[in-house]
Parts: C-alpha cells; sequence; structure tokens
C-alpha cells in the first residue's frame, strides 16, 4: 500500500491552518497530562506558530490528502520553545560546535495520532540538523511527549515549570540527544 503522507517544508501560508492544528491537537492529545487552565494558559505563548522556524526553512508539516495532519520542527537559534509570542524568544544563532539544535513545536492532528508521523517529521529534523553541522539536539518537551522521545533515544534531563500568563505553570522536561561525533 502507497504511503500517503507527503512531507514538506511549512510556508508563511500554512500559518492560520497550523494555528488551528496546534489548538486542537494540544487541547485533545495533551488532556491527559495537563488542566485546562494549563492547556489554555499555554495556547498562543508556549503552544502556536513560530514564524521564524518557518522563516529559516526549518519547519516541517505532513500532508494527507493535501491536508496537514502533523508539523514539527528544529532551529538553529536558541530560543528553546514557544510561539511568536513565547517569553523566550532569542533569535541568536546557535554555534554547531558546541551548541544542541534545538528540537521545536511538535504537534498533530488528534484524528491522526500514534501513526508515526511524528516520528517521520522528528527524522527530518534529526537529518537537517545534523547536515547543517550540529551533533547534538535537545528540547524542552511536554509531558505528553517525554515517552515518545524516550523511544527515540532523548535522554530527560531537568524537569522544571514554565510561568504562564494567566498565572498557572506548564510542567515540561528538557530532553536530549547525541547524534554526531
Amino acid at each position: 500500500m502507497p504511503n500517503p503522507f507527503t512531507l514538506r517544508l511549512a510556508t508563511p501560508t500554512d500559518v492560520g491552518v497550523l494555528a488551528q492544528l496546534i489548538e486542537r491537537s494540544v487541547r485533545e492529545l495533551q488532556a491527559g497530562d495537563y488542566s485546562i487552565d494549563q492547556r489554555e494558559g499555554a495556547l498562543g505563548t508556549v503552544f502556536g506558530v513560530d514564524s521564524q522556524l518557518i522563516d529559516d526553512g526549518t519547519y516541517f508539516v505532513v500532508e494527507c490528502d493535501g491536508a496537514i495532519v502533523a508539523c514539527g520542527g528544529w532551529s538553529k537559534r536558541r530560543t528553546p520553545f514557544g510561539s511568536d509570542h513565547g517569553p523566550a524568544r532569542d533569535s541568536e544563532l546557535l554555534d554547531t560546535r558546541i551548541d544542541a539544535a534545538k528540537i521545536r513545536a511538535f504537534f498533530v492532528h488528534p484524528d491522526w495520532a500514534r501513526r508515526g508521523l511524528g516520528t517521520m517529521v522528528l527524522h527530518a529534523c534529526e537529518q537537517a540538523a545534523v547536515e547543517a553541522g550540529f551533533v547534538q539536539l535537545e528540547m524542552t518537551a511536554t509531558l505528553t511527549g517525554v515517552k515518545f522521545y524516550e523511544t527515540q533515544d532523548y535522554e530527560r534531563g531537568e524537569a522544571f515549570e514554565v510561568p504562564l500568563g494567566n498565572g498557572g505553570r506548564l510542567p515540561v522536561v528538557r530532553m536530549h540527544k547525541c547524534v554526531g561525533a
């Protein structure tokens, strides 16, 4: 059976669809790990579209029959997580010799979850980061994503909480993987 999924780089015209996908993914797939207040407080800042990733050509989408069903990317910049309106924005470029590329903003449409789409995007990100010269990868993983990333050989690091605009806090875990010499 042919693979119905197509992986491509995101474009600025995808932003509206990506915003809708991210909101639905967060509200439904993260419900087992985060409260309604945490999910809603994180939408738009911690969870949302980061147009810098799109502009840098480091954000991927997966399509099925022309519809975007998953997305995720990597960054060569210091911003560790968050949307265009996130609190931790830092557009300074990373040094491939000493810094880890950032794995960023992975979301899957709930109707398409657990079909290998996250793995498809993650492998594309890892390959692109290695081709750009990085030998280390890191991320700020949601509680929902930790088990998935562990299956992809990422190691748990520091657990911490991200303050939210609504006064809440979002527990997350820093994760790391070496990919080169």
